[in-house]
């Protein structure tokens, strides 16, 4: 390499952007597990330092995080990783599973009230914020995003949409996400999650909620400015079952990267993701034990 060249490459390394500090680990399980901590490349089994796990995701159009929605540690990382990558290049959007359109003026609204320094008294309220996500987990990241110049965006449906799919199936098209393949690992995973107790009946119309969340989530990741970040939950994200199969059935053909955030002692498939990321576990929970059906 020429001496001018050489001198180039050194200074631009000089001038890379530095990483914000990781966040401490809060989940108290498996703190001594062989994989804490460790980000892997599943298309090469490479193991990747958080500062090259950045770079390889600045230059991505799409990147979709996936999260255990209880889990505090998945949350401080996605602030982490959001905030690492503004620092490597302008954020396009942010898009949250929490949010829904019928939240997206209050969220607009809010986001000109904060960058003209009012205060606002009561966040969660004033966002309509629903009690199923946790504001001590979610809150850090809407804050920061809501002071930001690009957008906060709605992913998911809203309550009365969701009615509506479960009591009339709408049809999907698509010859990925409505494979055999797809559906069944995912109706099975519905019946897990609802503990073995929800009729075999009721299935296919949870299995229509799951899927058109799904699409809603590919089809609000298309019109989102790019470079776009979704943080939902794991089985959205899935490159194999989720948002990016809705992406190919819709013609879209933006690159994207699927991170996927796991406890230690759950692996995650080279077919579910590109990356992954491993952090301490929540304590072993009986979610089924007081399951109502």
């Amino acid at each position: 390499m020429r001496p001018l060249l050489v001198f180039l490459a050194i200074l631009l390394s000089g001038c890379q952007a530095s990483l914000p500090p990781l966040p401490a680990w809060q989940s108290p399980e498996r703190r001594e597990h062989a994989e804490l901590g460790q980000i892997v490349d599943l298309r090469t089994g490479q193991r990747l330092s958080p500062q090259q796990l950045v770079e390889q995701l600045a230059s991505v159009p799409r990147v979709l995080v996936g999260e255990t929605h209880d889990n505090p540690d998945h949350h401080a990382l996605q602030l982490w990783l959001l905030q690492a990558l503004e620092a490597q290049r302008a954020q396009g959007s942010l898009l949250l599973e929490m949010l829904t359109p019928e939240q997206q003026g209050r969220v607009d609204a809010l986001r000109a009230r904060v960058a003209e320094g009012q205060p606002v008294a009561d966040l969660p309220a004033a966002l309509a914020w629903q009690a199923g996500w946790p504001w001590t987990l979610y809150g850090p990241i809407v804050q920061h995003a809501l002071a930001q110049p690009y957008p906060l965006l709605a992913a998911n449906l809203d309550h009365a949409q969701v009615l509506q799919v479960y009591r009339k199936r709408p049809a999907l098209s698509g010859a990925l996400s409505t494979a055999a393949l797809v559906q069944e690992p995912l109706l099975a995973q519905i019946g897990i999650s609802h503990c073995g107790k929800l009729p075999k009946s009721k299935l296919p119309a949870m299995l229509s909620v799951q899927q058109q969340r799904d699409r809603r989530m590919a089809t609000a990741l298309q019109a989102a400015p790019q470079p776009s970040l979704l943080f939902a939950g794991t089985f959205h994200v899935r490159r194999d079952l989720g948002v990016p199969l809705h992406l190919t059935d819709l013609g879209d053909k933006a690159a994207t990267r699927v991170l996927i955030l796991a406890e230690v002692g759950r692996p995650v498939e080279a077919a579910a993701a590109d990356y992954v990321w491993y952090t301490p576990a929540l304590a072993e929970r009986d979610y089924c034990a007081d399951f109502a059906g």
